[in-house]
């Protein structure tokens, strides 16, 4: 029985599973003393005759702080398997009214989570994946991806919302809540005033906001050297209709000899530097063009 809590709980267990195993406080001290058991918490043990995994350092951190603690942030994003990077911290969140002293290498936050967000996952609890994706998007660079990606699967943003809403006032809540607009049916109005944002920030000149071309008017054009640039929104937002309707529109402004770049959302703001070098590129190219004539 203890060999199997072992290996499904990634070498880590509680005084209180030990006991329920059969062992005894003394039994467990020995283990202690010999060092085939090491103390990760107070009531929370690993057995040292395995490696001490991402998987094994978080559950023990959560355990740490007691049954009602809940794995947040990167934390739950990573036992979610929303992301395959555990993080060096681990974000724990507990309840106002619990008792106990930050452990090291852990953040602790107290905050009563609502029940809707917060699942038991492999043994652990953890947020559930909504309110687990809003607060592990605001926590590092690449977070709007980290958003982006479950919207294109399983997770449709009203749940985004109402979990921002059941938890508004929290750390973060703001930033997710720019997020949440911008992943918004407007994604693509305010894709296109981050590329003329851009545009001006670096000093790139010879450029028209929503120019005619071809009977469609481009969200940014250089009628010189005949680019048209044309931003989207977030990928979940794509379906079949719009997605004809763009490539019909796409190839009568290639074919009226115009290059066309795209770029989405989430190019403009994470990676605006190879947005805009790509763009001066286009631009090199079309001039050299030119004068080769």
């Amino acid at each position: 029985m203890l060999d199997d809590l072992l290996r499904q709980q990634d070498g880590v267990l509680t005084l209180e599973q030990a006991r329920r195993a059969g062992l005894s406080l003394q039994a467990v001290q020995r283990r202690l003393r010999s060092g085939h058991w090491l103390r990760c918490a107070r009531g929370v043990y690993f057995v040292n005759d395995r490696v001490f995994t991402d998987a094994a350092r978080i559950r023990s951190a959560v355990w740490g702080y007691g049954e009602r603690a809940v794995a947040s942030g990167m934390a739950a994003a990573f036992w979610h398997d929303l992301t395959q990077f555990a993080p060096d911290v681990v974000d724990v969140t507990m309840p106002r009214t619990g008792h106990g002293r930050r452990h090291a290498e852990t953040r602790l936050r107290r905050r009563d989570l609502d029940p809707a967000d917060v699942r038991i996952l492999r043994g652990v609890r953890v947020t559930a994946p909504a309110l687990t994706i809003l607060e592990a998007a605001i926590t590092r660079p690449g977070g709007a991806k980290l958003m982006d990606r479950p919207l294109q699967r399983n997770i449709e943003l009203r749940e985004l919302w109402r979990a921002q809403l059941r938890n508004r006032g929290r750390y973060g809540s703001p930033a997710a809540r720019l997020l949440l607009q911008a992943a918004a049916d407007n994604a693509r109005s305010v894709a296109e005033r981050l590329l003329v944002k851009l545009l001006r920030a670096a000093g790139i000149t010879g450029w028209k906001a929503n120019h005619p071309v071809a009977g469609y008017h481009v969200d940014v054009g250089f009628p010189e050297v005949k680019i048209a640039i044309e931003t989207d929104g977030w990928a979940f937002h794509s379906d079949a209709d719009a997605f004809q309707i763009d490539r019909k529109r796409q190839n009568a402004i290639a074919l009226s000899g115009w290059q066309v770049l795209r770029f989405t959302w989430l190019d403009l703001t994470e990676y605006p530097e190879r947005v805009i070098a790509e763009i001066r590129r286009a631009i090199s190219v079309r001039e050299q063009s030119v004068s080769d004539r």
